[in-house]
């Protein structure tokens, strides 16, 4: 097979994660690391990794940046992590995906057609922050936005290929997110720490 291109990888890991209390949710632990470094650590092949969100804890090497308006939402947020990439390739992730590996992010770049891939979860839905993009047709597609718009609507013009990623048998799915006291509790019950 031929060498993958070089990729960024942006990380929205900002939010206000009001159902967890308004913790700062990419901070939360999960078998011993927080999630943060588990996404991190699912893109330590990339020539850059851009972490978007307020001031937390990263590991040297990864760029910190703010969304504007702070807290904005995560068109903005692309928007501002996008700035930072070179690469013509970039990851797009959420930063509370505990269980993320490498060998999914490496089968969305090996899959990348058109303008991007992302995963399909098991239900059919497409999950917008676990996906792999052109960063020029990404740039575009967020560039022209002024005001509030949902991802959705924003990736809607694109040409987007769709992935749904085997799950290990009896654990967790790579698109696990922990959006509530539930789903972390799920999570830390798969991953002891």
């Amino acid at each position: 097979m031929d060498a993958l291109p070089p990729f960024a990888a942006v990380v929205l890991a900002g939010g206000r994660a009001v159902r967890l209390g308004g913790r700062a949710k990419p901070q939360l632990q999960v078998g011993g690391h927080t999630m943060l470094a588990a996404v991190l650590t699912a893109v330590a092949d990339a020539e850059v990794r851009i972490v978007v969100g307020p001031h937390q804890p990263v590991p040297r090497g990864v760029v910190l940046v703010r969304e504007e308006p702070p807290g904005g939402g995560p068109v903005p947020a692309l928007r501002a992590g996008l700035a930072g990439v070179t690469q013509n390739v970039v990851a797009v992730l959420a930063g509370d995906l505990p269980f993320l590996t490498t060998e999914v992010v490496s089968g969305l770049r090996e899959r990348l057609t058109g303008d991007g891939v992302l995963v399909v979860d098991a239900t059919g839905r497409d999950q917008l922050l676990l996906g792999v993009w052109r960063t020029p047709a990404l740039r575009a597609a967020v560039g022209g936005i002024g005001g509030p718009t949902s991802m959705r609507a924003a990736l809607s013009p694109l040409a987007v290929r769709r992935w749904r990623p085997e799950a290990p048998a009896g654990g967790p799915a790579p698109w696990t997110d922990c959006d509530t006291p539930a789903d972390l509790a799920r999570a830390r019950a798969h991953r002891p720490g």
